[in-house]
């Protein structure tokens, strides 16, 4: 697909972000599963239903473009599940991972948030205010995500982190 109008950049950036999303629903029932503090598996939990939301969202919008959903493939995101698979074959502790996860998942919102802040103005350009509307509760919530990560992240014991080799 070539790409010659700001309609074609939002539809590309649009198919990139259901992929995003479509990847981190998986990605975060593994950030849950291999966890072990409870606050940081239940906030893993809690946003991969949030995350589903965000899914049906894009779909929207997609019905909104007269569009099918479609996602394609966005090698950051793959390249972010790649670096966790890598961590985790190094045989870290639980503290280790719970922290690397924080990590993670900080950089996954931090991902979104400017995958969201550039489809935002560009629907608002092409005269597309519901679809706006909709990815900025998306933004929101991102980011309120982010908060949630950070103050977790602050707040982390560091004590003895350990990863064999």
């Amino acid at each position: 697909m070539s790409i010659d109008s700001t309609e074609d950049l939002f539809v590309s950036g649009l198919k990139h972000a259901y992929y995003t999303e479509q990847r981190l629903v998986d990605a975060l029932d593994e950030l849950e599963s291999s966890s072990s503090n409870e606050e940081l598996k239940s906030g893993f939990a809690e946003h991969r239903e949030e995350t589903k939301q965000h899914i049906d969202r894009i779909e929207q919008v997609f019905e909104h473009l007269d569009a099918d959903a479609e996602a394609e493939e966005d090698p950051v995101v793959e390249g972010m599940i790649e670096a966790h698979e890598e961590f985790m074959n190094q045989d870290p502790s639980d503290q280790a991972i719970d922290r690397y996860n924080i990590a993670a998942g900080q950089k996954s919102e931090h991902y979104e948030i400017a995958t969201y802040g550039n489809l935002i103005p560009m629907a608002d350009q092409l005269g597309m205010d519901d679809v706006a509307d909709m990815l900025e509760e998306t933004l929101r919530e991102e980011q309120d995500e982010l908060d949630t990560l950070s103050e977790m992240g602050e707040e982390f014991d560091y004590g003895e982190l350990t990863v064999s080799e």
